[in-house]
């Protein structure tokens, strides 16, 4: 996967996380109401296991067939909007095997390189500040 491609998968992951996280009905609108949801112990960081690639998939996967349709997430996201990748461009990036739909592997995948990107000083948790940081880059 290519450098531009990589990030833009992992786009997917920053727009939907918090969705996972709280198993909210909508994606949340700033880093801090992001990081709130995803901190599940309240300890002030997101540790990798809060950072649940399988609870997001399990939140996308609406009808519980195992795969995520582009109908799913833009379920979950809502209306498009200026400047930001469309549901179906975020499962194009990140579909691997070329299918149309997300795997729970697909998914995990995404989530543990967003993370990763996200830690910046590589100690495997995420403060408020290492997410504002990447809250919308790609």
């Amino acid at each position: 996967m290519s450098q531009i491609a990589t990030r833009l998968a992992c786009s997917l992951v920053l727009c939907l996380g918090v969705a996972a996280a709280g198993h909210a009905q909508s994606v949340g609108d700033t880093a801090a109401t992001r990081f709130a949801t995803l901190d599940k112990n309240s300890d002030g960081v997101v540790s990798e296991d809060e950072y649940d690639g399988s609870a997001l998939f399990r939140t996308l996967d609406a009808d519980h067939n195992y795969r995520v349709t582009v109908e799913e997430v833009q379920a979950l996201l809502g209306p498009d909007r200026d400047g930001q990748l469309t549901a179906a461009d975020r499962i194009r990036v990140a579909d691997l095997n070329g299918d149309g739909e997300l795997s729970d592997e697909e998914v995990r995948r995404v989530a543990e390189m967003r993370f990763q990107s996200l830690d910046t000083n590589h100690d495997n948790d995420l403060t408020l500040a290492e997410l504002q940081v990447g809250f919308w880059r790609p």
